[in-house]
């Protein structure tokens, strides 16, 4: 099928040849254009290495690092456990989970609302990797300008190591992530073992080869087109955006009309703004856009172009801040507020959030008992003539250190445990312990009647375990 439609000028002027107008060709589907990013020095560029080597330094440090012999960060899938900074989670902890992805949503509002895209310009995953790609490719092929003739270049030795010699570092630093990555699942120092022994299973193997070719692919070839094309907030971003947020914009009403001029020239005394049209805020975006076209979601918000011109703007004897994170209303000459409505509500949310997961974690029993009574049978009695009723006690030991529990049973007169009264529980272990309950017949007032089962731990004096449950009588 043909990506080509015919386009005919509906011009209601007469065609003056008397022809008639011809049909002209549009491609529906533009192929991609490399962009050329220019290595630039500023403010914000310094902001965003730092940014990039604290992250990166963490992502790939603590997989490395543990606690009490376990890693620090481990997910560790078939046990259904999530050890974090010392803290097991387990899948009925997901409530735990989802309210942490609320938080990490409104977050991402509440910043946005006030500042933008800073989260795409400086944290995001996928600028932090293209951005260390382009790092690469320029200490190996060069400048903007000695890649463009390189690409150019016809094939030779020279092109063909650089090449060679990118890809493979760019390999490497793939593999490297897809390893750590990876390694936050199956503890890293096994995992590199394994790997290199051929003891790995076979998802191991798939899961660090995808990633690594996802990583591969994403920051070193695709780049700006997951930022275009794939990344929804890219598109549901202006939802949060109002006339007090705090943007990189280009300043129309100081830089218009543009045109060039020699440094010791005054804008005014041409007629000019203040921008000389070099196209260096072009030249070092890593989307490829215009900043002085205003506002467009493919912006990042990473502040490339504020370092340029302001760059520009120093050799020219200008004041800086022709482009600059700015707000509509200030553009406009209009006073600009930080809190309004919107931010209030998001901040509110947030802070709620928070609140909440924090006091959950605090208040959090690292331990669960709960009492199953056996339905098979209501009741039956025993050689002392005493009623008894069957029960499975199952205890979750949530904690980092095995566990042993003194039982007990409260609620009704004379009430005891004829089995086992004292379990050891491995951490991270459910057990399930059969338990046969007495009481004499005289304590039975009613039918049903609700008990209480106590689990004390020796090992942690602090942790106590209460469940209750109904021990049935015969009618009276």
């Amino acid at each position: 099928m043909s990506n080509e439609i015919p386009v005919k000028q509906v011009d209601p002027s007469p065609d003056p040849s008397g022809k008639g107008s011809k049909p002209e060709t549009v491609e529906l589907y533009a192929s991609r254009k490399k962009i050329y990013v220019k290595e630039v020095k500023g403010l914000f560029q310094r902001i965003r290495t730092v940014s990039l080597m604290v992250l990166m330094s963490m992502y790939f440090l603590f997989v490395w690092l543990t606690l009490d012999g376990n890693p620090l960060i481990h997910f560790d899938l078939p046990a259904r456990e999530f050890h974090l900074y010392g803290v097991t989670f387990y899948p009925k902890d997901f409530f735990l989970l989802s309210g942490m992805l609320i938080i990490c949503a409104f977050g991402l509002f509440f910043i946005t609302t006030l500042f933008g895209r800073v989260w795409c310009g400086y944290t995001c995953p996928q600028t932090v990797w293209t951005f260390i790609f382009m790092w690469v490719e320029e200490r190996i092929e060069g400048s903007r300008n000695k890649r463009m003739k390189l690409d150019k270049a016809p094939n030779s030795k020279e092109k063909i190591f650089k090449k060679s010699a990118k890809h493979a570092v760019w390999l490497f630093i793939a593999l490297m992530t897809g390893l750590t990555f990876v390694g936050y699942f199956y503890p890293i120092r096994e995992l590199i073992a394994d790997l290199f022994t051929f003891q790995a299973n076979g998802w191991a193997y798939f899961w660090v080869a995808f990633f690594t070719i996802a990583t591969y692919l994403n920051a070193g070839w695709m780049r700006e087109q997951v930022c275009l094309y794939m990344c929804p907030y890219a598109r549901f971003q202006s939802v949060m955006f109002d006339p007090n947020t705090r943007i990189v914009s280009y300043d129309p009403n100081r830089g218009e009309p543009r045109g060039g001029r020699r440094k010791d020239v005054k804008p005014e005394d041409v007629g000019l703004g203040d921008c000389i049209d070099c196209g260096q805020c072009v030249h070092v975006c890593p989307t490829g856009i215009d900043i002085r076209d205003g506002l467009q979601y493919e912006c990042i918000g990473c502040a490339l172009c504020i370092d340029a011109c302001d760059e520009i703007m120093d050799k020219m004897n200008y004041p800086r801040g022709l482009i600059r994170y700015t707000t509509e209303n200030e553009l406009e000459g209009k006073p600009s507020k930080l809190l309004r409505p919107r931010t209030f509500g998001y901040g509110a949310v947030l802070t709620a959030m928070i609140t909440a997961i924090i006091f959950v974690i605090a208040t959090r029993v690292p331990a669960q008992m709960d009492a199953l009574r056996d339905r098979g049978a209501l009741f039956s009695f025993n050689g002392q003539g005493n009623i008894e009723n069957s029960y499975t006690l199952k205890i979750a030991n949530m904690s980092e250190v095995p566990q042993t529990f003194n039982l007990s049973v409260q609620g009704l007169d004379g009430i005891r445990i004829l089995t086992q009264t004292q379990v050891t529980v491995d951490s991270g272990e459910n057990r399930s312990l059969p338990t046969v309950v007495d009481v004499p017949p005289e304590s039975i007032p009613q039918s049903n009647n609700e008990i209480i089962f106590h689990a004390q731990s020796e090992t942690d004096a602090s942790l106590k375990l209460e469940t209750e449950s109904r021990f049935v009588g015969p009618t009276r």
